[in-house]
């Protein structure tokens, strides 16, 4: 995805906003896999060391960034989407989709500065929060120093909830809406079928179907995000376990759609298989 959207770009003065946007979510996603495979290296190698030292602020601090990031952007493609796509006609919706391409730049350095504003304070409280669960307190005033710390982690969990609610409410809403217009349009064309095979009445139950699963993949995601962000279950128990291998295949699953959805994207996909002789159906 990230090749195909790149070379789209190449010799081009300006660069599509689709290809902005996967470009963006990809190079994200990309990286937030190799840190998560850096933060499980670490963990097991240097074990007994890896909380006491100030690279575990650093870790969890660019893991939360990553992790906004992928959501932002993820957002952003289905607004993207119902922008381009739906047909609806009031006089808000076509502004914004004759400037979408001009917007596109600073929402997605939107997305970055409310990433990186929303993953500070990782940087300051991470490792006093998770000190206070690990190390045993000491008699005199253990309780003052419990509400201190509560009260920190509450601030944390506050700003960090503010940082990946907006744009779950941008990718559900959009997404709804783009599944109503094309219901609406593929109703329209069933009604108005010769009883022949329509590519283009495939082509729309293709997008609903797509819209569907990007939107099921974004909110199991969101799920397993929030789970680890409230630090629900105990560090290498099984469901923080599952909720870690959820959020690695989400992504996953993400890019498989929409590289079935997108036909440049399939075009790239057997073109790789043929030059290394893989079998593609």
């Amino acid at each position: 995805i990230l090749a195909a959207s790149s070379s789209s770009c190449i010799g081009r003065k300006t660069c599509p906003p689709y290809d902005m946007i996967v470009i963006s979510l990809s190079s994200s996603r990309i990286t937030l896999q190799c840190w998560i495979i850096l933060d499980l290296f670490l963990t097991v190698i240097c074990e007994p060391s890896y909380f006491e030292e100030d690279i575990n602020v650093v870790i969890k601090t660019v893991y939360m960034f990553l992790n906004y990031s992928s959501l932002w952007f993820g957002a952003w493609l289905s607004v993207f989407y119902c922008i381009k796509v739906a047909s609806f006609t009031q006089s808000f919706f076509i502004w914004l989709k004759q400037r979408i391409a001009r917007f596109m730049p600073w929402m997605l350095l939107g997305s970055w500065v409310c990433s990186f504003t929303a993953a500070i304070p990782f940087a300051w409280d991470v490792y006093s929060v998770h000190d206070n669960f690990t190390a045993p307190l000491p008699v005199t005033n253990s309780s003052a120093m419990r509400t201190s710390r509560k009260d920190s982690l509450d601030l944390l969990i506050l700003l960090c909830n503010a940082g990946i609610g907006m744009p779950l409410i941008l990718s559900v809403v959009s997404s709804v809406l783009l599944i109503q217009s094309l219901w609406i349009h593929t109703r329209r064309m069933q009604q108005n079928a010769t009883g022949f095979r329509d590519p283009s009445l495939e082509a729309h139950m293709k997008a609903i179907k797509s819209v569907c699963s990007f939107l099921i993949l974004y909110i199991t995601y969101f799920i397993a995000f929030t789970f680890l962000l409230y630090e629900l279950f105990l560090r290498f128990s099984t469901p923080r376990s599952i909720c870690i291998a959820v959020m690695a295949a989400c992504p996953t699953g993400h890019s498989l759609v929409l590289i079935w959805s997108n036909p440049k994207f399939q075009e790239l996909t057997a073109r790789i298989c043929h030059d290394t002789k893989c079998p593609v159906r």
